[in-house]
């Protein structure tokens, strides 16, 4: 799965699970990796 922000690959768990986080934007769920996560949100972890 790749990051939609910077289109880095975001690694996932073996039960294929990401590393990241998920932001909700008009209903649909968008996949983000770590760094662009505390970009975007400030140090905020969810």
């Amino acid at each position: 799965m790749k990051c939609s922000i910077c289109g880095k690959e975001i690694e996932t768990t073996f039960l294929g699970k990401i590393k990241g986080n998920y932001y909700k934007e008009d209903g649909k769920l968008i996949p983000l990796c770590n760094s662009c996560f505390k970009e975007k949100f400030g140090k905020k972890e969810q």
